[in-house]
């Protein structure tokens, strides 16, 4: 199985990019974020015609989650157990033995900003969540754009950016928490080429100069980890006319 996620910022924009993509990469499941799109408009008929299942949540201009799969899947939630959120960030799925949450979380906007206090309490959600999922199946993958990056070394200039949101010691602490759960940085389990990030503002040239962060993350229970047989980024399509400033990560599972 191939396991890949990609924040598209506008599937209507980026239809046709994600179209090529996954013609291509061959994912075998895709979690997408950021789709922009009403349920009543989500292109599933030209997604289904080039062979794909789909399962989407989304909301007109903001937010919305989609997942791509080359087989049958079963829509498990598409909100947060116990958290009224008018705002479309998470859809769990069911693709044979994978139990795959697609989650877009919250950007935070400023350190002590409301957003970011809505940012904290969406993670606490999400941890409360998936605590509960992890004791039902074995084989959970949590994919998405966390809007964290969890390290230093997922920073192209931590000294810059200390203190800001993203990088901030309570979003790290969050992220850290979803880990004490036994989930597994996947991306982190193998040998990577040094400042590997998955976007990049679209200011100041920032792709070009590798001026980015990794935010883009798939975390693994334990079991589906021991599977797991590699993780990389995909940064070419960031590299496309009129791209997202996020661009792809892959998982290969055995």
């Amino acid at each position: 199985m191939r396991l890949a996620t990609w924040n598209v910022n506008s599937l209507r924009v980026r239809l046709e990019q994600v179209l090529a993509w996954s013609a291509d990469a061959h994912p075998s499941v895709l979690a997408l974020q950021e789709t922009k799109m009403a349920d009543d408009v989500f292109p599933a008929e030209a997604l289904n015609e080039a062979g794909w299942q789909v399962e989407f949540a989304g909301q007109a201009a903001y937010n919305g989650v989609a997942v791509m799969a080359d087989g049958p899947m079963e829509r498990l939630a598409d909100a947060l157990p116990g958290f009224d959120d008018p705002q479309q960030r998470l859809l769990a799925v069911r693709v044979g033995e994978l139990v795959l949450v697609n989650v877009y979380v919250p950007n935070g906007q400023a350190v002590g900003a409301d957003k970011y206090a809505y940012k904290l309490d969406w993670l606490n959600a999400l941890t409360n969540y998936l605590r509960d999922l992890l004791k039902k199946h074995d084989k959970v993958a949590v994919a998405g754009d966390f809007n964290i990056a969890p390290e230093d070394r997922d920073v192209h200039d931590p000294q810059a950016w200390e203190g800001s949101v993203l990088v901030s010691e309570q979003e790290r602490a969050a992220f850290k928490a979803l880990c004490e759960l036994g989930l597994i940085d996947s991306f982190r389990l193998f040998d990577q080429p040094e400042q590997s990030y998955s976007w990049w503002d679209y200011r100041q040239a920032a792709f070009r100069r590798n001026r980015g962060l990794r935010i883009d993350h798939i975390l693994m229970s334990p079991k589906l980890a021991k599977r797991c047989k590699g993780v990389h980024i995909d940064a070419a399509p960031r590299a496309w006319p009129r791209p997202s400033d996020h661009t792809p990560v892959v998982a290969e599972i055995d």
